[in-house]
């Protein structure tokens, strides 16, 4: 009979050698599969790198849409503001014509009395209230100083002494200055 002679190379029956090494480990799974996992590891990193860029572009355009929507706002307030200003034109008007009519009980004047009441209604339902700066501190952010008169006896110097065209406020913010005479 022939000496047969076998090797037994399973990685846990190798006894450690006396040099200290530890055995080395095998491999349990073939090469092709260690290169699918790398592959896929640096397919998901590509991903979450992917996933990063939308959420700061998704995040970027929400941005700018919340600005876009907010200069939107302020345009449309400032088209409102400047309309209503207009409208305040039309009032003066009325203001005058009513002024200078003689008789009250003339049947036009009074059309145009309502008329003009119910333009004022409409204004103050739009949050535009009339202000009226007589006898008030000047102020320069709420008055619009076109002239200056010689304190009357008794009247504080800067003081609002005559109103020649009103003011109007819209949720407490001008909307138009008023127009008046300053005490000096």
């Amino acid at each position: 009979m022939t000496d047969l002679k076998v090797t037994d190379r399973r990685w846990w029956t190798k006894e450690p050698s006396d040099t200290g090494d530890a055995p080395e480990e095998p491999k349990l799974k073939p090469r092709y599969v260690e290169d699918l996992e790398q592959q896929l590891a640096t397919k998901d990193e590509e991903i979450q790198r992917l996933i990063s860029q939308y959420r700061s572009a998704s995040s970027e355009f929400e941005d700018a849409r919340a600005r876009l929507r907010k200069e939107l706002s302020k345009d449309v307030e400032r088209g409102r503001r400047s309309l209503l200003v207009s409208f305040l034109e039309v009032l003066d008007n009325l203001d005058r014509a009513l002024e200078s009519a003689g008789d009250r009980s003339d049947p036009v004047i009074q059309g145009v009395s309502i008329v003009r009441q119910q333009f004022i209604t409409t204004l103050e339902g739009m949050g535009v209230k009339r202000v009226d700066p007589m006898g008030q501190p000047f102020d320069p952010a709420r008055h619009e100083a076109v002239s200056s008169v010689p304190s009357p006896a008794g009247t504080a110097p800067n003081t609002v002494v005559g109103v020649i065209r009103p003011g109007y406020l819209i949720n407490d913010e001008v909307l138009r200055p008023a127009a008046v005479a300053v005490s000096a």
